[in-house]
């Protein structure tokens, strides 16, 4: 975890700071997180429905999964576009921007560049069943959050959005990387000059306090009363937050709550209570909302929060074998339903963020809180062409096809299927940038 102060210093040149272990260990520490992920999606695909959230988290059960799903609005809003049900559509205008034009991208997400010999994952758009999305435009994007500091907090799908959001603003205005710090770039801060608008990336895998797993412990712990303060401390001076977690869930974990060991997900050979991950997931949602709503009101500031709902991988054999996440073209709406895992991960993340939202309109807060949810979930489930693949690494097939061969089945190729949720991203925000919170 980085230190929760990382972004506490702005103006400071960026930092350049040196790996704590050697790369050998580090490699070995990627891989290994990347197998107990793996294992545990896989397992919970094959041989788990999903179960009811436990008692000491909701009383209440998740329904059955659903073939059309309902937008994050009110019954009575029919200005706000559904862009949760559409279509692929085959579009030759492609991307707004390449890989040699980003230079923010993260290697392993950077496809055509390390070989992938296809292109068509690159020309397909979203279009949804009773609306229209338009193509993005930075302009209007960089003109609206003029002033503000935009934030996204999360796991390295945050970060995913994030480096596809800065690939297509850079694009009329390349942003100066002026904060650098934690493992990986955990920690990171751009300035647009021209719109004094900051961007900023927080590492926070679970939204509340946890510590990860290493090499002495192979679980993770997490405290789900006490939001994490590595983004928490700077919501003073956060305009727009972006949420997005998820995949850390599924791994081996400890669950505690005020003090007390609530049970543990996927634990064997520890003495804890299996209670799987969908009630963490739920509580680490309110205990972020709940800490919001606490610090921006009744004397605090405005914040617009955005929930990036829970995107699919699409692994269909193992992670080190050819041909994991091997399809060039997207699904049809009929060939595939969203459920299980994906279902009620989607679910929580919906249904936690109309709770915040209807909390936030209550008298105290003024009016200056919102909540929406980012649905992304099914239009990624329908992408299964768009992901690294064994193009994480570069040229992977150089030398031949090979029995063992590393892949990425869960980030997205930039430019790719994931700059479309930065195009119902912008349109939130020019929604709400027309609306007056009075309104509310």
């Amino acid at each position: 975890m980085g230190k929760t102060d990382a972004l506490k210093r702005k103006g400071k040149a960026v930092q350049n700071k040196s790996f704590p272990w050697p790369l050998c260990a580090l490699l070995l520490l990627v891989f290994i997180g990347l197998y107990f992920y793996i294992i545990a999606l896989s397992s919970y695909s094959k041989t788990h429905q999903p179960t009811p959230h436990q008692p000491f988290i909701i009383n209440s059960t998740f329904s059955s999964p659903l073939h059309s799903l309902s937008p994050p609005k009110d019954k009575d809003d029919e200005s706000v576009c559904d862009y949760t049900n559409g279509k692929w559509v085959f579009d030759n205008l492609g991307p707004l921007y390449n890989d040699e034009s980003c230079g923010t991208v993260k290697e392993g997400r950077n496809c055509r560049s390390h070989g992938r010999p296809d292109v068509e994952y690159l020309k397909w758009r979203w279009a949804p069943e009773k609306c229209n999305l338009p193509r993005f435009d930075p302009r209007t994007f960089l003109q609206i959050l003029k002033n503000k500091h935009l934030a996204f907090v999360g796991d390295s799908l945050a970060r995913n959005q994030l480096e596809s959001l800065l690939c297509m603003l850079a694009t009329v205005s390349p942003p100066e990387l002026v904060y650098l710090h934690g493992e990986d770039s955990q920690f990171r801060k751009w300035h647009f000059p021209a719109q004094h608008l900051n961007v900023s990336i927080y590492w926070s895998p679970f939204l509340v306090k946890g510590v990860e797993k290493n090499n002495e412990k192979n679980y993770n712990v997490l405290y789900l009363e006490s939001v994490d303060e590595s983004w928490g401390s700077d919501l003073g001076e956060i305009d727009v937050l972006v949420l997005s977690v998820g995949h850390w869930f599924l791994l081996p974990a400890v669950f505690y709550y005020e003090g007390k060991v609530l049970g543990c997900h996927y634990c064997e050979g520890q003495n804890y209570t299996e209670i799987g991950f969908y009630g963490a997931f739920e509580m680490a949602h309110k205990t972020a909302f709940k800490t919001i709503l606490e610090r921006k009101g009744p004397s605090g500031g405005s914040i617009d929060v955005i929930v990036t709902t829970f995107p699919p991988a699409h692994y269909e054999g193992e992670w080190d074998k050819f041909g994991a996440c091997s399809k060039t073209l997207p699904y049809k709406p009929e060939e595939k339903v969203l459920e299980g895992i994906e279902y009620e991960m989607r679910n929580v993340g919906i249904v936690e963020t109309k709770e915040a939202e209807a909390k936030s309109k209550a008298k105290e807060f003024g009016n200056r809180i919102r909540f929406e949810a980012l649905d992304i979930t099914k239009l990624s489930l329908l992408r299964p062409d768009a992901h690294p693949g064994p193009y994480m690494n570069p040229n992977p097939f150089h030398d031949g096809i090979k029995d063992h061969v590393q892949n990425d089945c869960v980030h997205w190729c930039l430019p790719g299927a994931i700059d479309t949720w930065n195009e119902i991203l912008l349109e939130v925000v020019k929604r709400w940038s027309g609306e007056s919170r009075k309104e509310r």
